[in-house]
């Protein structure tokens, strides 16, 4: 049995190179190309293939506008999203409205015949380099929006003290450095973990260290 695919991405050189990997393997067979999300969807709706490759960002609409409308009208074919980089919100964008595939651009031509075994059988498939997002999806762990919402609560004074804690300096350096008190600098550190929820003797530290990118 030959699985039917749609791939639409806006770069042909893209387009090309996976229609070519695809086309190695008998089980798939590519059907039809598109270079904008409009043309994605009307394919998808003329041909009703049973597997879409979509990009994230594409002209007219994007591959998450594509994906809404899929669901709207209830098309019978199951997504996989192409995406150039780790987007946190495409992310859980994408599987919020049922994507079964999801896909670096990076690792696409090696993980693309991976990702459409297991998508035409029903199963979902994520880009290894992908697994950390599918991991706080399912832990609830707080996503990198969340924890920039929590940041925005922050004063001034507190940003600067929680990035003088990222380069690990004690409180004793930290006051001397900004010319406050020790006793200040313990409320402000007391202050931020109210604010970032956390709790325990080394949570602001561990805080800081895995989301260091944000503070700087």
């Amino acid at each position: 049995m030959q699985h039917t695919i749609l791939i639409a991405d806006d770069h042909p050189l893209i387009r090309k190179g996976l229609k070519e990997v695809i086309e190695e393997h008998q089980q798939f067979k590519v059907i039809a190309e598109a270079s904008d999300g409009e043309s994605a969807l009307r394919l998808i709706e003329e041909l009703q293939p049973e597997l879409a490759i979509l990009d994230h960002n594409m002209p007219k609409l994007s591959g998450l506008d594509v994906l809404k409308a899929i669901n709207s009208k209830r098309l019978p074919v199951r997504a996989i999203m192409l995406t150039m980089h780790k987007e946190e919100d495409a992310f859980d964008r994408a599987m919020e409205l049922g994507a079964m595939g999801f896909l670096l651009k990076d690792n696409a031509l090696t993980d693309i015949i991976t990702c459409l075994t297991m998508v035409a059988e029903g199963k979902q498939y994520i880009s290894p380099h992908m697994s950390s997002l599918l991991l706080k999806r399912q832990t609830g762990q707080p996503s990198d929006t969340d924890t920039r919402l929590q940041l925005v609560q922050l004063t001034a004074s507190e940003r600067k003290i929680l990035s003088l804690v990222a380069q690990n300096k004690s409180s004793k350096e930290i006051a001397e450095q900004l010319f406050i008190s020790v006793r200040t600098v313990d409320n402000h550190r007391a202050n931020i973990c109210g604010k970032l929820n956390l709790n325990g003797p080394n949570a602001l530290l561990r805080f800081v260290l895995e989301n260091k990118d944000m503070l700087v």
